[in-house]
């Protein structure tokens, strides 16, 4: 009996050991699993200036350019979480809770103003990406910036793209004097001149006149380093607050091109034909008569993107969705 007592009571200690040992090793296990995770977080990137060079992306070219007049219309949808903590297109890192956004041309960074033309709201976006790269897409947002815009759900949103120009030459020439400095090194600066020295000598007073008051030696300052300039802060946008204005309607084309004779637009017109309703119309551009062909109007996303598709396949690679 004693025996059987003395076995029990050793059976239920080593158990309470294993119960512990099986605790310890749970919470040592969650903490290497926790450190792992974030040793796996890759540390932060900072980004450079860059336009970059002309590149093709699935038989369609792109041209970056420093277009600080850049005002265009069209469908803009976001991306998230499949890129989120990956480098951005100039070295930044991609945060989906923050304002930024992809351009296939725009310099990076520079500053866009979006608006969605469906409830007017605006918005202030970093461009520091490339993309998107669906036909049809004008500019890709971040996650935070379609929550804001109010299209999050929805996916897509007919926006009108706007470059703050003053805001992005500022930041242009901000990160392009940094690079500078940072490739020639500390710059360079002069010594203090010594000053010179100067004699005095007590001369006799004149006869009829008291003593001279005395003089104090004026000995020249020396002269200071050459310091550099400190630059001024550059011009940032507003970052974070949405305004709000009046919703207005808005029609969907799909512009196959605008050409400088009227002969030429009216082939593509009949090269198009069957597509639907196409139209030709005269157009002032920077002081030139266009002639631009489109195809609608169209009175959704899906049927535009149709409409583009069929457009391209047509012979008219560089064809876009507008927003009118």
């Amino acid at each position: 009996m004693r025996r059987s007592k003395m076995f029990l009571r050793l059976a239920a200690l080593g158990l309470a050991f294993a119960v512990l040992g099986a605790c310890a090793e749970t919470k040592f296990v969650a903490h290497v699993a926790k450190r792992v995770v974030e040793e796996k977080e890759p540390p932060a990137s900072e980004g450079i200036y860059k336009v970059g060079n002309p590149y093709e992306i699935a038989g369609i070219w792109y041209f970056p350019a420093e277009d600080y007049g850049y005002d265009e219309t069209g469908i803009a949808s976001w991306y998230g979480s499949k890129f989120h903590g990956r480098d951005t297109a100039n070295g930044e890192r991609f945060d989906m809770n923050t304002l930024s956004a992809a351009h296939k041309t725009l310099p990076m960074p520079s500053f866009v103003r979006v608006t969605n033309l469906e409830n007017g709201r605006s918005l202030n976006l970093r461009v520091n990406d490339r993309g998107p790269f669906v036909r049809g897409r004008v500019i890709d947002v971040s996650r935070r910036a379609a929550q804001l815009l109010g299209f999050e759900n929805r996916g897509t949103a007919r926006v009108r793209v706007q470059i703050l120009a003053r805001e992005s030459q500022a930041i242009a020439m901000q990160i392009k004097g940094e690079q500078m400095l940072a490739s020639i090194g500390t710059p360079i600066t002069t010594e203090p001149t010594p000053s010179p020295s100067v004699s005095r000598a007590s001369l006799p007073p004149i006869a009829g006149a008291g003593a001279a008051p005395a003089r104090e030696t004026v000995r020249p300052a020396a002269a200071t380093a050459v310091r550099e300039r400190a630059a001024p802060e550059p011009v940032q946008p507003e970052l974070g607050v949405v305004s709000v204005t009046a919703a207005r309607d808005t029609t969907l084309y799909v512009q196959a091109g605008a050409f400088a004779y009227f002969e030429n637009a009216n082939q593509v017109r009949a090269r198009l034909f069957g597509m639907g309703e196409v139209k030709v119309s005269a157009v002032l551009v920077n002081g030139r008569d266009l002639y631009r062909v489109r195809v609608g109007p169209l009175t959704t996303v899906e049927a535009a993107d149709l409409a583009l598709d069929r457009v391209i396949a047509a012979g008219y690679p560089d064809a876009r969705i507008i927003v009118d």
